[in-house]
């Protein structure tokens, strides 16, 4: 059986680390996996798509719309915008904060109200605020690593296997406030 997963963003928010992560978690649990990033305008602030697929044998890395297990969603708009990628028994985690497109900023479009609310009448919905546990931990950039951790739940896998990886992924520097990070997310409750 293959689980689909997809990692949705803005860029910068750590959405690419975060599908290497359990691409490689996946590998340790002896899976066969295959992984594919859209980046967009990563760079600018535009949005990042991820899937990870794995299983006994995944022939391709997209995820198909409706077929997705989890989504991981650093971002409340970028959790509406993809939705529809999420089956109908599949599980949406949610970085719960606001970071306005080029869209809203300039005053084109307005960015919608009740997300969250909205999601939930359809789907599991899981929320954290990431970014406050980061800022606890002193670095605003484990936000990923607190999303991941909170997700892993809903993935499946060891925990010890989760932090292993995290430790031969991070930049070296940044292991122990990921570990950390991780934990924090992992035993939050929602």
């Amino acid at each position: 059986m293959t689980k689909n997963i997809m990692i949705v963003g803005v860029g910068g928010q750590g959405t690419l680390l975060t599908s290497r992560i359990i691409g490689k978690a996946a590998l340790a649990e002896g899976c066969d996996v295959k992984i594919s990033e859209v980046h967009g305008m990563a760079q600018r602030g535009g949005s990042v798509v991820t899937f990870v697929r794995f299983g006994d044998k995944v022939n391709e890395p997209v995820v198909e719309e409706g077929q997705a297990d989890v989504i991981i969603a650093f971002e409340r708009l970028e959790a509406l915008r993809y939705s529809h990628f999420l089956k109908k028994d599949g599980v949406l985690v949610i970085n719960d904060c606001r970071i306005d497109p080029m869209t809203v900023v300039i005053g084109a479009k307005k960015y919608p109200e009740n997300i969250i609310e909205e999601l939930k009448k359809d789907h599991a919905v899981y929320t954290i605020d990431a970014q406050s546990v980061a800022l606890e931990l002193g670095n605003s950039k484990v936000l990923n690593s607190v999303v991941l951790g909170f997700a892993a739940k809903f993935i499946g896998f060891d925990k010890n296997v989760w932090l292993g990886t995290v430790e031969t992924t991070v930049p070296p520097k940044t292991i122990e406030i990921n570990k950390e990070a991780f934990e924090r997310g992992y035993n939050a409750i929602n």
